[in-house]
């Protein structure tokens, strides 16, 4: 083999693997990566319940949750919670590599005029919508009224 003809395969060769580094790059930064954890559901007391859970997202793209549906309820909102004032907001944000908390005293999802009260040890099913991703189903365990893991 002449100098020639190795420097060509070389410079080939680190064309070929540099190009496949920079697919490897960008390959599953096109779609986020969801997975929920610690969801539950306080046992309700009244009309209304708050659903609490954790969205991961390991991909290097952003999403935002936009809405949720649930048999036990016709109403459920996104709810955010600033300087202790609860609102109701169209979506909430789920940055890339990060997470999204939805816990007591922060962000939530509210459940309007429940059609039955859970009690603690049933599941209660939600589907979360989000803005790219496809949809997800959760459970939400029903937990003591005063469950908070986040005091344990």
């Amino acid at each position: 083999m002449t100098r020639r003809t190795t420097l060509t395969t070389l410079s080939a060769a680190i064309a070929l693997a540099g190009s496949m580094a920079l697919g490897g790059c960008s390959a599953g930064d096109g779609e986020p990566e969801l997975e929920v954890g610690g969801a539950f559901m306080p046992q309700p007391v009244g009309d209304m319940a708050g659903g609490f859970l954790t969205i991961t997202n390991s991909a290097g793209t952003a999403d935002r949750l936009t809405g949720a549906t649930s048999p036990l309820s016709d109403d459920v909102q996104i709810h955010e919670t600033k300087d202790q004032k609860m609102r109701q907001v169209k979506s909430l944000d789920i940055p890339a590599n990060g997470e999204l908390k939805l816990e007591r005293g922060g962000n939530h999802l509210m459940f309007m005029g429940i059609k039955k009260q859970p009690k603690q040890g049933e599941k209660v099913r939600v589907e979360l919508r989000f803005e790219k991703s496809g949809p997800m189903e959760v459970d939400l365990p029903v937990e003591a009224a005063t469950h908070n893991p986040a005091k344990h």
